[in-house]
């Protein structure tokens, strides 16, 4: 969003084919957003999955990180074969547990979680009430720790209403992100690269090394990650948002949504020989 991070790469990508082999080669493991990454209209696109398969079979592990919430994610926790997805942006963890199920964690713990309830609920009132059109997310029932306005999934904001919802969450002292779908507002310093820094402690028992581990994404809110990762990639949708971003991934791919995550998963493969 309309934000600055650091690193900043302001410069266009280059193209995911023309990146060097070497780099790849002593890649760690993939994070990755979900929405128009992985998915399109909400569903998992067969390239995609395809993908995750073959990087998991290559002993390659995966994360996802999105902005959606830990009742929808909860059923792609248990079916897609990723290490887990952090939900709502960076605030919980659905880890899988083989034999076991899931184990869900947070980040925040539950009396910061319960008095932030209160205040959620609040500012989801002020902005139906102050921004004409702004309707809350259709998967809000899941959410746990953050709102979602819909302005891209089921109902349409233009760039003003976006950006009035977006000032009255700070307004109200969250963080808010866009996303190619919702606007997120939450109370608390988490976000996804929290989120791909906690997993690397919890999952792998190390710090995060932004030189061996991957990031793919596709929109306005990926932009942190973006500067962060060595390896960055947008998906070749993220161009839809050329005008919002001021830092670009490293490379992008040929391919949109699930065939360009598939790209991506290729490059990984077959530089680890």
């Amino acid at each position: 969003m309309r934000v600055t991070h650091s690193p900043a790469m302001t410069s266009r990508p280059q193209a995911l084919s023309s990146s060097p082999r070497d780099a790849w080669a002593a890649v760690d493991g993939v994070f990755t957003d979900i929405d128009d990454t992985l998915t399109k209209d909400g569903a998992i696109e067969p390239a995609a999955f395809d993908a995750l398969l073959a990087l998991q079979a290559h002993g390659v592990p995966v994360v996802a990180i999105t902005g959606r919430p830990t009742g929808w994610s909860e059923p792609f926790a248990r079916a897609w074969p990723l290490e887990a997805i952090v939900a709502e942006n960076g605030a919980v963890a659905l880890i899988a547990q083989a034999g076991h199920g899931l184990a869900i964690e947070f980040a925040q713990d539950a009396a910061t979680r319960e008095r932030n309830a209160q205040r959620l609920r609040e500012v989801a009132a002020r902005v139906l009430r102050e921004v004409p059109g702004a309707t809350l997310a259709r998967d809000s029932a899941g959410r746990l720790t953050d709102i979602a306005v819909d302005h891209g999934e089921f109902a349409r904001l233009d760039e003003a209403a976006i950006d009035r919802v977006v000032a009255l969450m700070r307004d109200e002292g969250m963080t808010a992100t866009v996303s190619s779908i919702h606007i997120n507002g939450w109370f608390g310093a988490h976000d996804k690269l929290s989120g791909a820094r906690w997993m690397s402690q919890r999952l792998f028992r190390r710090e995060l090394d932004a030189a061996r581990w991957v990031y793919v994404g596709d929109s306005t809110n990926d932009q942190a990650m973006f500067g962060h990762f060595a390896l960055s990639v947008g998906v070749a949708n993220l161009r839809d948002f050329a005008a919002q971003l001021h830092t670009w991934p490293a490379f992008i791919t040929r391919g949109e949504r699930g065939a360009g995550f598939a790209e991506v998963a290729q490059r990984v493969i077959e530089a680890r020989g």
